[in-house]
This record gives C-alpha cells, structure tokens and sequence, in this order.
C-alpha cells in the first residue's frame, strides 16, 4: 500500500519502510512525527485530504543538502555575482498508516 503526502509544500508518494528526504521538521532524531495532510491513500483519493487519515515517521537524522550554486552574470557590464545554497533537511522513515 501506498500514500501521498504533502509536507513542506511538496508532495510524496511513500510506503511503508521507505525513506524519505523532506524540507526541515523541528523534531529531534528518533522522535515520532505524524504527517496529518495525506492526499491519496491506496486507492481513496481526498478531495483536497482524506479526513481522519495519517502516516508516521521516524526522524533519522537532521542534515544538508548539496550546495546549488547561483551564479548571476550581465553580458558587456563587469558583472558576475556566485552564491551557493544549502537547504536544511531531515530525513524520515515512513512506519505506517492510520485512518485506512
């Protein structure tokens, strides 16, 4: 079975044990989190959200990413500016669905 859910303005498609990198939860490593906005669920979709439905996880640890360089450039001006961005992460394994 499987679930779509949506966390950090992003949607997942997930299953039980997989393990999932998704934008920076506020939870400690090893605690529980509940992921309470699940679009699809097998084969019931919500209309936006299936009420009563959840999946948990377990945090396994808190990173960052690969930096993204932004490199910005004005042909004909001098103009060159580089950046780089590293986005904080953390990283869950789904433990199963509630609400089925």
């Amino acid at each position: 079975m499987f679930a779509v859910i949506k966390t950090g303005g992003k949607q997942y498609k997930v299953a039980e044990n997989d393990v999932i990198d998704i934008e920076k939860l506020e939870a400690d490593e090893g605690a529980t989190v509940e992921f309470d906005s699940v679009l699809a669920l097998g084969d019931t979709v919500g209309l936006p959200t299936i009420a009563g439905a959840k999946v948990t996880g377990e945090v396994l640890s808190q990173f960052r990413g690969e930096k993204v360089i932004i490199f910005k450039k004005h042909r004909r001006q001098n103009y060159r500016r580089k950046n780089g961005h590293r986005q904080f992460l953390t990283r869950v394994r789904i433990t199963g669905f509630a609400g089925v």
